[in-house]
């Protein structure tokens, strides 16, 4: 337990306050302190948090999953969230407080809310990565949006290296400018695919087409947080 119910803030978890409510910085910090000890794993792969929690039931997690673990086996891949929830590393996705907030950035117009999100969450990725400096081989983060602007940003302070999708060639050749959300959802095939090349590229195995069975309707991706 990261935080005792007993030491647990009395402020409710909703709206943009969640992005600094005192337990998700707690916990935030809990995990990027020497508290936590990342696993030893060829590969991390980030992913944005979703709407549906535990973030690993939600059917836009699923779906990545179906990707990640037909090319890569569970022994070898620790998987990250990322984004509303701050810093969630897979196995803690049921604890309190990612079970417990109600946000969705994506919905949220307010610039100066998402330019803090973007700074204040680039640097926590960077702190991650720093510390898990000498865990896994590879990286790969899965985003678009505000998500993607915080791991590129978090880039620029530290020379951990990793492999960004979906690739920009293909974020531009999907973009359909007079939608609310102009890239759409990361469920996009095209998406998809880049997730699946970075990964069977990484893992020396043959490329594989990706083919999409299930579409998640309620809980796709970023912009539903």
């Amino acid at each position: 337990m990261i935080i005792p119910e007993n030491e647990r803030s009395t402020e409710p978890m909703k709206g943009e306050r969640v992005l600094n409510h005192p337990d998700m910085l707690r916990a935030n910090e809990w995990i990027l302190s020497e508290a936590y000890e990342a696993p030893k794993k060829d590969f991390c792969v980030f992913v944005p948090c979703a709407k549906v929690k535990p973030y690993h039931l939600s059917p836009s997690h699923k779906m990545y999953d179906r990707i990640i673990f037909s090319i890569l086996t569970p022994e070898e891949t620790h998987i990250v969230t990322f984004g509303t929830c701050g810093i969630t590393p897979r196995e803690l996705d049921e604890e309190y407080p990612f079970m417990n907030y109600e946000f969705m950035l994506g919905r949220c117009n307010v610039v100066s809310v998402k330019d803090e999100f973007v700074r204040n969450e680039s640097k926590k990725l960077a702190r991650y990565l720093e510390k898990t400096r000498d865990c896994y081989r590879h990286r790969v983060a899965y985003c678009i949006g505000d998500f993607r602007k915080a791991m590129e940003k978090a880039l620029t302070m530290t020379d951990v290296k990793v492999e960004i999708v979906p690739l920009q060639e293909t974020l531009d050749a999907s973009v359909q400018p007079n939608k609310p959300f102009k890239f759409g959802s990361l469920s996009r095939r095209p998406y998809l695919q880049d997730l699946s090349n970075a990964l069977t590229s990484l893992k020396g195995v043959e490329p594989r087409t990706v083919g999409v069975t299930e579409q998640s309707l309620n809980d796709t991706d970023w912009y539903l947080i």
